[in-house]
């Protein structure tokens, strides 16, 4: 992962590309600082998991901005947020649409035996587990309180 971001990086600077290199850099940052992180707690630095979990966290941030500066109009604001989060999108994997997202937390809830709502914390690991990086787990969270009423 890590190496795909550099790569990326090292063509946009060939390409003087104004448009992707600063987003890249940002990315490159965040990594950089939960490297530091991990350093000073004993940690090792961040692998896959957490760099695609430093990823998603950038989109969806860059998706609030997004929707802010268009209530607050200022598209031409919200069209550079929404250039940012395609550039980290292009990083992660495909995400699920809501038919999978629902079709998962239902197999997620019969492999954990999940009876109530006060076992959503098992279903929402189990699904962090197999699928990190790739759902919204704030839409996999309603969809789990729904089938466990």
């Amino acid at each position: 992962m890590r190496e795909k971001i550099a790569e990326s990086t090292k063509s946009a600077m060939k390409a003087q590309d104004k448009d992707r290199l600063p987003t890249l850099r940002l990315i490159q940052a965040a990594i950089h600082d939960r490297d530091i992180a991990n350093r000073g707690a004993g940690k090792p630095a961040a692998g896959d998991d957490e760099i695609l979990q430093i990823l998603s966290k950038m989109a969806k941030q860059r998706e609030e901005s997004a929707k802010a500066f268009e209530d607050g109009k200022r598209p031409e604001l919200a069209a550079k947020e929404r250039a940012e989060m395609e550039v980290i999108l292009g990083f992660l994997p495909k995400q699920l649409d809501d038919a999978a997202i629902t079709a998962a937390a239902r197999e997620a809830v019969a492999a954990t035996g999940a009876a109530s709502q006060k076992d959503m914390g098992k279903v929402i690991g189990a699904l962090k587990q197999k699928y990190a990086g790739q759902m919204d787990f704030a839409k996999a969270s309603a969809i789990i309180k729904g089938l466990l009423q």
